[in-house]
Order: structure tokens, then C-alpha cells, then sequence
């Protein structure tokens, strides 16, 4: 078998996780309904839910 095999040290690693392209998600990605953020039609069930669930609680 061949293969590449990648070592980082420990230092390296740990200074990766400040960088701005370890975010999620990243700043740079286009906002795309359904894929990288939510659906409008799913932001619109969720505020239903929200607003039954409010109204729900608030009868004794």
C-alpha cells in the first residue's frame, strides 16, 4: 500500500485552531437557503413552533 502520511506536531496544531479558517462556518461561504444556512420555509416553521409552544406555556 502506498500512501502519504502527515505528521503535524502538537504547537502547530494547537496554533491552528485560532485561525480564521478553522471557523464554522467559515466568513467567506455565500449564504445558500437550505444548504449552508437554514431554508426560509424551515425559519418560518421554527417561528411557529416557537410562538405554539409560548402560547402553550402560557396557559395554566
Amino acid at each position: 500500500l502506498a500512501g502519504t502520511r502527515i505528521i503535524c506536531d502538537r504547537k502547530f496544531l494547537l496554533e491552528c485552531k485560532n485561525s480564521p479558517a478553522a471557523r464554522t462556518p467559515p466568513c467567506c461561504l455565500p449564504q445558500t437557503p437550505g444548504v449552508t444556512s437554514l431554508a426560509q420555509s424551515s425559519l418560518v416553521k421554527l417561528e411557529e413552533l416557537k410562538e405554539r409552544n409560548e402560547s402553550q406555556e402560557a396557559m395554566p
